[in-house]
């Protein structure tokens, strides 16, 4: 079988780190498929601790322009040393919480459009299949709402970032044909999943 790079994408408190890890078990368990699970950002790679620390307002005065800078450069680091190799070999399915949909949403202004936040981002291996989990605010915040952890920079002002995310599908699909599906992710997790693995079935 030839491996796969899969990434799933959505607003915080979409359930994305479930529906990642949930997909991977049954990968695993009852197709039998070889499955790395990742994520971004990744403390493992370059500028991953410094772009932690400013999700989580540890670091608060920083130049706009390092932020989109540090996640493609985590990235660029991300894709070298882990998914690149895996895709080298057959049999393998990688998936990713998270990439450079989400540098669109969140990196991009006014001053800094889509088309140079994908600059940074050109030699980014692109996915096989990006699933976008559409659930709604309430849904959101309810789930933040359990976490029991502090508030980190992103995680407000939702419906601002789910416009920006739709218009970062259509400029994907439309700039370098991406492969994304948009998920009804306000159910349950077997039916987020559910949804995923037709996705993953039609695309094989």
């Amino acid at each position: 079988m030839k491996s796969r790079f899969i990434v799933i994408e959505g607003l915080d408190g979409s359930g994305k780190s479930t529906a990642a890890q949930r997909l991977t078990e049954v990968l695993e368990n009852q197709h039998k498929v070889k499955v790395t699970l990742s994520h971004e950002p990744n403390r493992d790679y370059c500028g991953g601790n410094y772009i932690r620390d400013v999700l989580e307002k540890k670091i608060t005065e920083f130049h706009p322009r390092v932020l989109p800078l540090s996640f493609a450069a985590n990235r660029l680091d991300h894709c070298a040393r882990l998914i690149q190799p895996l895709l080298e070999k057959d049999g393998n399915i990688i998936i990713s919480d998270r990439y450079y949909l989400s540098s669109l949403v969140y990196q991009s202004s006014e001053d800094f459009p889509f088309q140079s936040v994908m600059a940074l981002n050109e030699k980014a291996i692109q996915p096989d299949i990006i699933f976008f989990l559409n659930v709604s605010n309430e849904v959101c915040y309810a789930r933040m709402s359990g976490r029991n952890q502090a508030e980190e920079l992103f995680e407000s002002r939702l419906e601002e970032h789910r416009t920006k995310y739709f218009q970062a599908i259509d400029f994907l699909r439309t700039q370098r044909q991406d492969n994304i599906v948009v998920i009804d992710g306000n159910g349950t997790v077997e039916e987020t999943l559910a949804q995923m693995l037709a996705g993953i079935n039609a695309m094989m």
